[in-house]
């Protein structure tokens, strides 16, 4: 700590007063609840959650709320809290065919059944700023439309004639990243987890960086969902499981074109992405990159691009770590900037030494 700072303790309380009073803002403007945030920020609420490990919209909402809108920070704040918390369970995979969706589309199939479901999307926005949301009004109104049933995934259409990879089964139990630190190499399981909990604009910068060309992710969004799938909880005790909750999900499968090898004929391979909540820049985001870093399995050749190298990508895509080795550097480091300083100087004596002995 800056413990040379005059003041000492008493300017580490004042700062803490400061930061709460810049966070508060003008008092004359009406102070923003955990409420809004959760239901009118809900985009930000949905990242720090997924970022953060852990799903809890008001919990988030008050991260956001006490970080004054630094996603990073809030983030942070949520892992913090969740390396307090009890592990009492560990829930059953999510069925995310049975998904209850509001959103679900498919770049490769015009037609496909269940239809294509639009919902709440930027899409088909046009990127115009809106002034009448600066005025005081009633809320926009959408049609009533309940959320879709049970849906046909549109892999399940190319699988059925064999044109996609078939997706392997296993009874291993994953490793748990939230508990256990990152080790290479990492298994599929692992890379998912790393890339669910990744910084977005990170994983976004390297997904595009794969369709330019650095790479060989050249794929098409096979589909795209969002709603709410239910969390089921094993009880030993009763000998089956019990619905504890829903939560909201973003899911993403892209397919890929392969041209086959040795033992395997050409097909299309996947890409996977799952998030919390709507997030769906995140979600087609992991697809690609995991879709990228499984070149190896797939006997595909090494191009040496970023997005291939899973320790490049695993070990940067954490924003928390990342966040903490950079700042730390803002701390104190007077010891070792005096040993550079006097190195320099003695090299720079030794320089002009030489200079003023040559001929």
């Amino acid at each position: 700590m800056y413990v040379a700072v005059k003041g000492g303790e008493q300017a580490i309380d004042n700062a803490h007063a400061f930061l709460a009073e810049e966070r508060r803002g003008d008092p004359a403007v009406a102070e923003l609840s955990i409420d809004q945030i959760r239901e009118q920020l809900s985009l930000a609420v949905n990242r720090v959650m997924a970022e953060g490990s852990l799903y809890d919209p008001d919990l988030a909402a008050l991260a956001i709320k006490q970080a004054r809108g630094d996603m990073i920070e809030a983030i942070f704040l949520i892992r913090a809290y969740r390396t307090t918390l009890p592990r009492l369970g560990q829930s059953r995979p999510i069925d995310t065919g049975a998904m209850a969706a509001i959103r679900r589309v498919s770049a490769t199939y015009k037609d496909l059944p269940g239809g294509q479901v639009l919902g709440p999307t930027f899409d088909y926005t046009h990127r115009l700023i809106d002034f009448a949301l600066m005025a005081d009004g009633e809320a926009p109104q959408a049609p009533t439309a309940a959320p879709h049933g049970a849906m046909p995934r549109v892999s399940g259409l190319l699988d059925a004639e064999g044109l996609v990879e078939a997706e392997p089964f296993s009874n291993t139990e994953p490793p748990d990243l939230t508990r256990t630190p990152m080790e290479l190499p990492a298994n599929r399981a692992l890379r998912l987890q790393a890339l669910a909990r990744g910084d977005e604009g990170f994983l976004l910068s390297l997904a595009y960086s794969s369709q330019r060309g650095f790479g060989r992710t050249h794929p098409f969004v096979g589909e795209l969902r969002i709603g709410e799938v239910m969390v089921e909880l094993d009880i030993p005790e009763l000998g089956f499981s019990v619905e504890i909750g829903a939560i909201t999900v973003t899911e993403c499968e892209t397919v890929n074109q392969f041209n086959g090898s040795k033992t395997q004929p050409p097909q299309f391979t996947r890409g996977y992405g799952l998030v919390f909540g709507q997030s769906e820049r995140k979600a087609i985001s992991m697809s690609l990159v995991d879709r990228a870093l499984r070149w190896e399995e797939l006997g595909e050749e090494d191009t040496g691009a970023p997005v291939q190298d899973a320790e490049f990508v695993l070990m940067h895509a954490d924003n928390i770590q990342a966040t903490g080795f950079l700042e730390h550097i803002k701390l104190p480091h007077y010891v070792d900037f005096q040993s550079e300083l006097e190195l320099v100087r003695q090299m720079r004596a030794g320089a002009s030494e030489h200079q003023e002995a040559a001929p």
